[in-house]
């Protein structure tokens, strides 16, 4: 391993963010929905991709928060999303996706989600969003009554919003990232779950191993306009890749894979 490649961090619990945890057990809020997984939800295997499982995750997630007694909601911005993946849902396969709140920060809260087919885990997925005004886009406090609504299940537990990947090494492998309309969102920028295309190409590159982690940062958004470059690095569980626009890093994605 070259001394660049060593620069890359394990993909190792670092955070709260990144901490696994077990069944719900605090009673409170959990909102669930159901998907069926399509034709154009899955690769040449039939195995539902990476930004599909994001886009159920965003979904329930949203399904959450827009069902919520709660007046003043801002808008919530994904910060990162961590995935343990046990079993790949496949096509017509139907997901039950439930989520609550996990923790609570300052301007932030934490959702754990776990996908299930035929009543077996599939997918446990943690979340950090920050909320923040939709006018100015900065983060704000937490909507009035917050606590009392998704407080709950959190069972007292505080988060933090501080990210934990490191920059790209300098020789890793480069190559641009066309941006396209069906990637942009209604806030204008591209979508949290269209990153994971990307992370979908590098797969098919290497013969599409398994994944059984995957972790994704955001450390600015992407817009229309940007010309961005993406950075992979070599790992001994899989690879790194970094998003980039004129040097800067707007994301990053640790994947591991396995047999």
């Amino acid at each position: 391993m070259s001394d660049a490649e060593a620069r890359v961090p394990p993909l190792e619990p670092a955070s709260d963010l990144h901490t696994t945890y077990g069944d719900l057990t605090h009673v409170g809020r959990v909102v669930s929905i159901t998907r069926t997984v399509g034709l154009g939800d899955v690769r040449t295997d039939a195995t539902a991709r990476l930004d599909t499982l994001a886009c159920i995750i965003q979904d329930v997630a949203d399904a959450d928060a827009a069902s919520a007694p709660i007046d003043g909601m801002g808008v919530w911005i994904l910060r990162a999303l961590a995935l343990r993946i046990d079993r790949q849902p496949g096509l017509r396969d139907e997901i039950v996706a439930r989520t609550w709140c996990s923790g609570i920060g300052r301007q932030w809260a934490e959702r754990r989600t776990q996908l299930d087919v035929a009543g077996v885990r599939c997918v446990d997925a943690t979340a950090l969003w920050v909320h923040t005004d939709p006018e100015r886009g900065v983060p704000v406090a937490l909507p009035a009554g917050f606590a009392g609504v998704w407080g709950p299940t959190t069972g007292g537990r505080t988060v933090s919003a501080r990210l934990r990947h490191e920059g790209p090494p300098p020789d890793g492998r480069r190559s641009r990232w066309p941006l396209r309309a069906v990637d942009l969102d209604v806030l204008d920028h591209v979508n949290n779950a269209a990153y994971w295309a990307m992370v979908e190409e590098e797969l098919a590159r290497r013969g599409r191993p398994r994944v059984q982690r995957a972790d994704i940062e955001f450390r600015g958004g992407l817009r229309r306009d940007d010309d961005v470059e993406v950075q992979v690095a070599e790992r001994d569980d899989g690879f790194a890749s970094w998003f980039t626009v004129d040097g800067d890093v707007r994301a990053s994605v640790l994947v591991g894979c396995g047999p």
